[in-house]
C-alpha cells in the first residue's frame, strides 16, 4: 500500500473511533464452540472495541433443526425497528432458523424457513445472511448450498468431498411468505459466506473462496449499485491475508469500511479496513473481541439500543462517550 493511502486510512480510523456517528453504535451477533448454546451478543461504540453482554452467555438457545444448532447468526433491523435473526440449524439440512425481537433480548418462537426443501438434491444450507434492501423494501436472505449434479465435481480435501457451493437467495416482506429460491451468485468457484455493506453509494459483498484444491480459503470482494441487480461474477484478489478466513462481516464506521473475519484455524479474529473498497490494511492489532467468538454479523444500530443493552447486561462496560 502506498504511504499516502495508509496515512489517509489511519487518519480516517482515528477520527471514526473518536467520534463515529453521534447517534450510531454497533452490535455483534455470534456463536461460540459448536453453536449448541445459541446466540451471543457484544456491543461497541467505536466499531473496534467490543464488550460481551450477559457475561458472554446465550440470549437465545436453539430449538429448531435436527442438530439443535445456532451457527452463523445474522441479524438485520427492519424499517419498523424489529430485529430479524436467521441462522444455520444443522450441517446437512435444507432449512434455516428464524426468530424476531423488538429489543435483541426477548425473542419470538423459533421457526424453520424451508428455503431449499423444494430441491431434494440439496446437501446443505449454510451461513444465511440477512439484508434489508431499502430500494424495494425487501429482506434478502442469502446462503450457500451444494446441490448435487448442478455443478461439476471439483477436487477437494477428504472432509469436503462432493461439496461445490454457490450462493442462493429468497426475498420476503414478513418472513411468513418467501419468494421462490433462486441462484444469487456464481463466481465460477465454490463460494460461501456472502455478507453486505452499503458505502459511497454502492453495495459491497464480501465472500469466501472455499476452493480447497488448490487451497484458497480467503476473502474476496465485489460491488453493485443495488441488491436487485445482483453482483458481477468477477471478484477482487484475496483481501484477507494468508490465514484461512471465513465468516466475514463488514461495517462502516465514519468513512471506513471494516471487515471482521474468523481466522478459524488460528482460533482468532482478524480485521481489515479500507476507505475505498480496493486498498486494505490489516488492523487486527486494533480490535478487541470476546474470547471464543465465532462467525457472526456486526451491524449498526441507534445508539440508544446499545446504551440500554450495556446498562442491562454489561456491568463492567465502559461508560458511553457523550
Amino acid at each position: 500500500m502506498k504511504r499516502h493511502t495508509l496515512i489517509t486510512l489511519l487518519s480516517a480510523l482515528a477520527m471514526a473511533s473518536c467520534i463515529g456517528h453521534p447517534q450510531q453504535a454497533y452490535v455483534f451477533a455470534y456463536f461460540e464452540g459448536r453453536g449448541t448454546d445459541g446466540l451471543h451478543l457484544a456491543c461497541s461504540y467505536d466499531g473496534l472495541q467490543w464488550t460481551a453482554l450477559r457475561h458472554d452467555s446465550s440470549f437465545l438457545s436453539p430449538c429448531v433443526g435436527p442438530d439443535s444448532l445456532m451457527r452463523d447468526p445474522s441479524i438485520a433491523q427492519g424499517p419498523d425497528g424489529t430485529f430479524h435473526l436467521v441462522w444455520t440449524t444443522g450441517w446437512w439440512t435444507r432449512s434455516i432458523g428464524y426468530a424476531s425481537s423488538d429489543n435483541l433480548v426477548d425473542w419470538s418462537p423459533q421457526v424453520a424457513l424451508p428455503v431449499m426443501e423444494h430441491d431434494t438434491a440439496t446437501r446443505n444450507t449454510w451461513a444465511p445472511e440477512l439484508f434489508y434492501n431499502t430500494s424495494d423494501s425487501l429482506f434478502y436472505i442469502v446462503w450457500a448450498s451444494t446441490v448435487r449434479g448442478r455443478y461439476a465435481d471439483v477436487p477437494t480435501s477428504p472432509n469436503e468431498r462432493g461439496l461445490n457451493h454457490r450462493l442462493y437467495y429468497t426475498t420476503t416482506r414478513n418472513f411468513a411468505a418467501l419468494a421462490p429460491t433462486r441462484l444469487f451468485f456464481d463466481p465460477g468457484f465454490s463460494v460461501i459466506d456472502g455478507a453486505f455493506a452499503r458505502k459511497d453509494g454502492r453495495l459491497w459483498m464480501v465472500v469466501k473462496n472455499e476452493t480447497s484444491v488448490p487451497t484458497e480459503k480467503n476473502l474476496r470482494i465485489t460491488s453493485s449499485v443495488d441488491m436487485r441487480y445482483g453482483f458481477p461474477a468477477e471478484v477482487s484478489e484475496p483481501i484477507s491475508g494468508k490465514a484461512w478466513a471465513e465468516g466475514p462481516t463488514p461495517i462502516v464506521v465514519g468513512d471506513t469500511m471494516i471487515i471482521y473475519f474468523d481466522k478459524y484455524r488460528e482460533h482468532s479474529y482478524g480485521a481489515i479496513a479500507s476507505t475505498d473498497g480496493r486498498h486494505w490494511t490489516d488492523i487486527s492489532h486494533r480490535i478487541s473481541l470476546p474470547r471464543g467468538i465465532r462467525h457472526g454479523t456486526a451491524f449498526a444500530v441507534d445508539r440508544a439500543v446499545v446504551d440500554e443493552l450495556m446498562r442491562r447486561f454489561a456491568s463492567d462496560a465502559p461508560k458511553p462517550a457523550r
